[in-house]
């Protein structure tokens, strides 16, 4: 007798883990805030480059992991 795994739908959880001080952007050197997961590797950005590359990196992209809402400084009155 064979035992069949039940079919799922749901998406796999993301198991990106946060950004931190020795995280670079790949692209300038600053903090990076996006991590960018293709099908051969990761890219970091910093939030303008991230922006900027989005298009251009289409459907390779597998994961995007975006923390830029961190630079935000919601403390404001």
């Amino acid at each position: 007798m064979s035992y069949a795994a039940p079919e799922t739908t749901e998406a796999p959880l993301e198991t990106s883990t946060a950004l931190g001080a020795m995280d670079f952007c790949d692209s300038c050197g600053a903090q990076a805030y996006v991590r960018v997961t293709l099908a051969h590797g990761e890219l970091l950005f910093c939030g303008h480059h991230a922006a900027k590359h989005r298009e251009s990196l289409g459907d390779k992209v597998v994961g995007w992991h975006d923390e830029t809402d961190r630079l935000r400084d919601d403390r404001a009155s």
